[in-house]
């Protein structure tokens, strides 16, 4: 798949068929994800597999009643790790380690597309409860909820803003 198609034509899938996704397709996955940049290569980032309808469930309640993560055969929870990040000190632990989850997310959203997959970037969930749903240690943020499957819709084009009014030339 050509890159640049592949980032025109994904979509956030909210509707998901009922098919198991293979465990080697999500590793596959998941390094996508880490082979995005990293401050220092430091590579803080942990991803959290669910595949258990119980667990799916406990966060999409978390996530303010958004049931289509119980759908998805596979939510990865990406978390940014605080202590990776420590050589970099304050700005590290609390910005570089999101930053660079951030992009490990992107690279994974691109390879289930790649995959001919479907997934969605969810970030509104409560932190507190996803943290204790998913053992976290304190040190662990999770940054986002990607329930990953076949899709069972097929969104259209939600149009963008022109660059040129997102672009400034050397000063806003």
């Amino acid at each position: 798949m050509d890159l640049i198609e592949a980032i025109k034509n994904r979509r956030s899938v909210r509707a998901f068929k009922k098919e198991d996704v293979p465990a080697q397709v999500i590793e596959k996955i998941l390094e996508c994800g880490n082979l995005a940049p990293s401050a220092g290569n430091l590579q803080p980032r942990d991803f959290v597999v669910v595949r258990n309808s119980k667990k799916k469930k406990r966060l999409a309640d978390a996530a303010f009643g958004q049931e289509f993560v119980t759908e998805a055969p596979v939510v990865i929870v990406v978390c940014a790790n605080a202590d990776r990040s420590k050589p970099y000190g304050t700005r590290g632990e609390t910005l570089y380690c999101i930053q660079d989850a951030t992009a490990a997310i992107q690279n994974m959203l691109l390879a289930v597309h790649a995959e001919g997959l479907a997934a969605c970037w969810v970030g509104a969930f409560d932190e507190g409860q996803a943290s204790r749903i998913l053992e976290l240690p304190s040190s662990v943020r999770p940054i986002a909820l990607i329930p990953v499957g076949r899709a069972n819709e097929s969104p259209a084009d939600r149009g963008r803003i022109p660059i040129s009014h997102l672009t400034h030339m050397e000063k806003w």
